[in-house]
């Protein structure tokens, strides 16, 4: 039996107005307002169930109307639950509700209505706001009223722990002890001061679930067993896709590092650590911005190492080529973010290129390296070089499997230079362009970049040259 019938609600209401309703109209507007009402009923319990609460206020009712583009009602606002009492007014007529007393909700009150009529409209209720503020920024805490002060920090009663350093640059040690602690190990550090007292440091939680913790002992595992290539292949596609990585970023640097400086003979695991690297840089949902330059020692050893691989192998060619490539990634990633990134790649690179007792494999990785970094680099730092490292590669005793490929290297790097530089060989006859070119770059590599037949790369390569 419904407690209210709507099409006498809506009678009852044009008849206060003074407006005659037919039955068919009475019938189809209570319908609309009974859908109405429902729509913002809906909408209003939605608002109290995500506000953890079972009880539905007016608040809930004002965003509800808000929601649905209807003007909200003014001057309804409680934080207690509304009473209702019921009135009987006789036999066979429908009960009244009405509001009760909140003061005294078993009790009723008189109303003056000249009063209440009289008195002026409640305040409009203001708007909810919501701001927002940086509690850290890369680890470091800003100093905003909104944060806990130095003080504040300082009175916090901080239990001792071990400290478990998250950090790329943490020992093993301490990686395998957060590692195998499960979730929710907690970090701090102790330190002694001259009076023989311990001072704590506030501990930092660092909370690992579980399944980061399979997830990261899986890949691990995975990318150090060299014979199952499936199983690798899954992990590198997972580490390049999957968004909810963020907190092993520390553990897989430091996974990185570790693995290239203790297998620095196995060709095939380093190439799975730069696999590795590449697919953490490929993963657009992670921020890995601050991690950059813990990355690169490890991409560097294995550009411009002395040795690599097992002796008498020519395998870490294959390897230093992937080095560089990844060298060239980082430069035009995050050279624009980080100033001092290229700069400093560029100046261990040019040191290793012009130090006469590298091995001609480090000089290989070097120019390898900076053949991805543009083609500026080359016509400073590699063209004016050219010729004197050409003399460095003709002295007896020199393997000529080396020099070959160093000098390959050199051409296809010499081949990155701008193509549209001014037209210096225009005016100058064959011969002439061949003294130029030997003179420019010595005989060893001037000979290759003459058999390619490119005027536009000879032009290239003698633009800024003297006395061209």
């Amino acid at each position: 039996m419904a407690l209210w019938s709507a099409q006498e609600t809506v009678r009852d209401a044009a008849d206060s107005l003074g407006i005659n309703v037919g039955d068919d109209a009475a019938r189809s507007m209570a319908s609309d307002v009974e859908y109405r009402i429902h729509e913002v009923i809906q909408e209003a319990m939605r608002f109290m169930r995500h506000s953890k609460r079972t009880t539905m206020t007016t608040a809930d009712i004002s965003l509800a109307l808000k929601v649905l583009n209807i003007e909200p009602m003014y001057g309804y606002s409680s934080s207690k639950r509304v009473h209702f009492r019921e009135a009987t007014l006789g036999p066979g007529q429908s009960s009244l509700w009405y509001l009760a007393d909140q003061d005294n909700a078993g009790g009723n009150e008189e109303v003056d209505f000249e009063r209440v009529i009289n008195a002026p409209l409640p305040k409009v209720p203001r708007q909810v706001n919501l701001t927002a503020h940086w509690l850290a920024i890369e680890g470091v805490q800003p100093a905003i009223p909104q944060n806990p002060s130095e003080r504040q920090l300082k009175q916090y009663n901080t239990p001792k722990g071990a400290m478990i350093d998250s950090r790329p640059g943490a020992s093993s040690a301490a990686r395998d002890q957060m590692l195998n602690s499960g979730a929710g190990e907690t970090r701090g550090a102790s330190i002694s001061v001259s009076d023989g007292t311990e001072q704590v440091k506030p501990l930092l939680k660092h909370v690992l679930s579980k399944e980061l913790l399979l997830y990261f002992e899986r890949v691990t595992a995975a990318l150090a067993d060299e014979t199952n290539t499936s199983l690798r292949s899954a992990a590198i596609a997972s580490l390049r896709q999957d968004p909810g990585l963020h907190q092993l970023l520390p553990y897989f640097i430091d996974f990185i590092s570790e693995q290239v400086i203790h297998h620095l003979r196995s060709i095939s695991h380093l190439e799975n650590m730069l696999h590795l690297a590449h697919a953490l840089l490929e993963n657009e949902t992670i921020f890995i911005d601050p991690y950059i330059h813990s990355l690169v020692p490890p991409i560097l050893t294995c550009l411009v190492a002395k040795k690599i691989g097992p002796p008498d192998s020519n395998e870490h060619y294959r390897l230093r080529d992937l080095a560089a490539d990844l060298i060239g990634l980082l430069c035009r990633n995050f050279a624009p973010v980080y100033h001092t990134l290229k700069p400093r790649l560029v100046r261990t690179l040019v040191k290793a290129f012009l130090d006469n007792e590298k091995p001609l494999a480090t000089h290989y990785g070097s120019i390898a390296g900076m053949s991805r970094m543009g083609p500026e680099v080359i016509r400073v730092l590699v063209v004016p070089n050219v010729a004197m490292y050409g003399t460095l590669l003709l002295r007896p005793g020199v393997d000529e499997f080396a020099k070959e490929r160093n000098v390959d290297i050199l051409t296809r790097a010499l081949q990155t230079l701008d193509h549209d530089a001014q037209n210096v060989v225009q005016n100058m006859s064959a011969s002439g362009v061949e003294e130029a070119v030997l003179q420019r770059l010595g005989p060893l590599v001037g000979q290759r970049i003459l058999a390619l037949d490119d005027i536009k790369l000879v032009n290239a390569i003698l633009a800024g040259a003297k006395g061209i």
